[in-house]
């Protein structure tokens, strides 16, 4: 991962290619207008066909004094150079300087912090954005909804009805499973949980709804070993000991199907053990399609104004999608909420993948899939990396967003990566080109427009100064062929290049 982190390509943005090759395409223009124009200009003065103010050809053989001919010489060359520098837009690094910082402290006011000034520009050539769910696409403040005991929903049931023993189990499950922590400074103050997200959520059910007391639960177990979640796992798990009389429980959370894949048997709400067949497996199978949840239901709700922020984007043609780690009901119906997926295009094939498939996928399908791909689940970052590259090669321009630091080679990788100001750790700080300070697709949304303006404003002012170069280079081209002279002088050149590109840039690129 380190390798991705600290390889830093040199790679020109968008619109840095386009302006080098509208620039190079506009100077050889000027140089051959000024070689025609000086040679015209050369001819016509050595073959006696220019006069001087009083009417006498200038050129008169070896009569005309060596002073003369120089002179002539000299500013015949003058007039062509000066050509050469009205014709390049030499003020086009200026009025970009100018757009860009100008952009990069008005998106600031929108929650965005741009850390390398060229994402501003290369964020209005996006034409692909691969972002985040939780707490990006939806609040991040998660509820308990529905609680299910065995194939039996509690939510018409009273959980008082649960055998003791089973309630117990619950309980000790959710005390010492767990990396969050209740808080309550006095008996008349309100409960405070930290931790995160789904934790508080769990925390908040069990101990207001199931009236669980923490510190009690942690008393009277002891931890004898503990196994972390991990990415790859989906699952964390605890080995305790009760003090009383020295029994031994694991108790496991997670990714609902991992979880069941290592179940046998299951209680039900009264506390008689039941042996888990393939019938019942089925059901237990559908009831997580349904809830997309093992114990308890979460539903953490989508942002306001997410649904329109996406719609924004897909009418400004930039396609969204979906990269998250949660199973693939849960993602494909924050997706249909967010309007990342269209009612009825869930069903499309391909569609919606989960990180394994499209890992397993050859080269060639992946490169086929991916377009289609709207929503990917169970994902891990090196699945979001695997992604971001295949679009690279097909001609996209990506945008990713990331909080953790198993996400920085992606955003490293990516044309313009956005971390989380608020989520996201220092390593996936550094290295993205913007930070969202308030975790909101939102924002992502406004720093693209920001990015269309930066393209806007650009296109403006190069319309205005071709619009003066080009005049000033027909006006001198045809006064030579036709008349001998240009009528446009090396000064009054210089004065109109200097006008233009400077107060031209201050009014046009803000």
């Amino acid at each position: 991962m380190m390798s991705h982190i600290s390889r830093d390509t040199n790679e020109q943005t968008p619109l840095q290619a386009r302006l080098n090759k509208l620039t190079s395409s506009i100077g050889k223009v000027g140089l051959v207008v000024a070689f025609l124009v000086l040679v015209v200009l050369l001819v016509r003065y050595f073959t006696g066909n220019t006069q001087d103010d009083s009417g006498k050809t200038e050129f008169n053989g070896s009569k005309t004094k060596a002073d003369d001919i120089v002179n002539a010489v000299v500013g015949i060359v003058a007039a062509a150079v000066t050509i050469i520098v009205v014709a390049i837009p030499e003020g086009l690094p200026l009025a970009v300087t100018l757009t860009l910082a100008y952009s990069m402290k008005r998106m600031m006011k929108d929650q965005a912090m741009v850390r390398k000034l060229p994402a501003c520009e290369t964020m209005g050539s996006a034409t692909t954005i691969c972002t985040d769910k939780t707490g990006t696409l939806t609040m991040n403040l998660m509820k308990v909804t529905k609680f299910w005991l065995g194939q039996e929903s509690m939510e018409q049931s009273d959980p008082s009805s649960v055998s003791p023993y089973v309630l117990e189990l619950i309980k000790q499950g959710v005390a010492l499973n767990t990396t969050g922590s209740v808080y309550r400074e006095n008996p008349e103050s309100r409960f405070e949980f930290t931790g995160s997200p789904t934790e508080k959520a769990i925390l908040s059910w069990a101990v207001l709804e199931l009236n669980m007391d923490m510190e009690q639960m942690k008393q009277s177990c002891q931890i004898l070993q503990v196994e972390a979640f991990n990415s790859q796992k989906k699952r964390s798990g605890v080995l305790s000991m009760k003090k009383i009389d020295h029994t031994i429980h694991v108790h496991w959370k997670g990714a609902a199907e991992m979880i069941l894949a290592m179940c046998s048997s299951y209680y039900d709400a009264s506390g008689l053990m039941k042996e888990m067949d393939d019938r019942e497996r089925n059901t237990f199978k559908q009831i997580i399609q349904d809830m997309a949840a093992r114990l308890v239901g979460i539903k953490d709700p989508c942002r306001p104004g997410v649904k329109k922020a996406v719609d924004d984007c897909q009418r400004a043609g930039v396609n969204i999608k979906m990269i998250t780690g949660d199973n693939v009901f849960t993602a494909r119906a924050i997706a249909i909420e967010c309007g990342i997926l269209k009612p009825g295009a869930e069903n499309i094939i391909g569609a919606v993948v989960e990180g394994e498939e499209f890992r397993n996928y050859s080269h060639e399908q992946r490169m086929e899939k991916v377009d289609k791909i709207c929503v990917m689940a169970r994902s891990s970052p090196l699945d979001k990396l695997l992604m971001v590259k295949c679009l690279k090669q097909k001609g996209h321009v990506v945008a990713v967003t990331g909080d953790g630091t198993n996400d920085a080679p992606a955003l490293k990788e990516v044309d313009i990566g956005l971390s989380m100001g608020i989520q996201g750790t220092e390593v996936a700080k550094e290295s993205s080109d913007i930070v969202i300070l308030d975790d909101n697709f939102a924002s992502v949304a406004t720093v693209l427009r920001w990015g269309r303006c930066v393209y806007n404003n650009i296109q403006k002012f190069i319309q205005f100064q071709l619009t003066v170069n080009v005049v000033a280079l027909v006006i001198n081209f045809v006064a030579a062929v036709s008349a001998g002279e240009v009528p446009l002088t090396a000064v009054q050149l210089l004065w109109v290049n200097l006008i233009m590109d400077t107060l031209g840039a201050l009014a046009l690129a803000t």
